[in-house]
């Protein structure tokens, strides 16, 4: 856990480093965008629903339902539009990730950056993989007494998917495609989880969820970066 709150928190003062800006801004644009178009369509539906399910006598309740659907939004925000974001946003962050290495004074590859191609083929290999493990978590959902666990169980897999995400763009950078990728995390499993969890919850706050996809990618490509030194 100390050591993911160390890297995000490292990932978080490189955020502003003039070089990586124009790789920072345009994912963050992308986030802005989506959420916001999510956010508006979302409230304006909600209008609609509001108007036509619920009788004047019980109007009152809207107090307590635009708070719920605001919160119930954040929440989800990952499992929807995040993985959107990611996807569009992809050949981005490769190259933040590639670009963070030269600011740290790591200026030589072991292989030429991915195509934008390879990037989203990439990308789309672990959309298949989360989408592929999501079915079967949300069975348990609806088995008695298994179901009180579930939710434990999901925030453990979310936090593995975006562990998987966001190490895979610096990893991609050095030829390691995403089966190897799933080994080398798992030797690290215990810091993926915390990485992934932290990440998790920075994508389920407003504000904080524009702004965490670079910071994880910078983030997971120092870690990356010291590791591959130790070894």
């Amino acid at each position: 856990m100390i050591s993911a709150v160390s890297s995000l928190l490292k990932g978080f003062k490189l955020l502003a480093t003039p070089a990586l800006r124009p790789f920072v801004l345009i994912p963050i644009f992308i986030n802005v965008v989506l959420y916001s178009v999510a956010l508006i369509l979302g409230y304006f539906y909600l209008n609609h629903l509001v108007a036509q399910m619920i009788p004047d006598s019980l109007h009152w309740l809207t107090w307590l339902i635009y708070p719920l659907f605001f919160v119930s939004f954040c929440l989800i925000g990952f499992f929807t539009f995040s993985l959107l974001a990611n996807l569009i946003a992809a050949p981005f962050y490769a190259k933040l990730a590639a670009k963070t290495l030269e600011v740290i004074g790591v200026p030589n590859f072991d292989r030429a950056e991915p195509s934008a191609k390879e990037v989203w083929l990439a990308e789309l290999q672990r959309l298949r993989y989360s989408l592929t493990h999501t079915l079967p978590l949300l069975i348990l959902f609806v088995i008695p007494v298994v179901n009180l666990i579930a939710p434990i169980l999901w925030f453990g897999f979310s936090a593995w998917c975006v562990a998987l995400e966001f190490f895979g763009y610096p990893q991609e950078n050095r030829g390691v495609l995403f089966p190897e990728q799933q080994t080398q995390l798992k030797t690290m499993k215990l810091h993926a989880l915390s990485f992934g969890g932290l990440v998790t919850l920075g994508q389920s706050l407003p504000i904080v969820n524009i702004v965490i996809a670079p910071v994880a990618v910078i983030a997971a490509t120092l870690h990356v970066h010291t590791t591959s030194r130790i070894d």
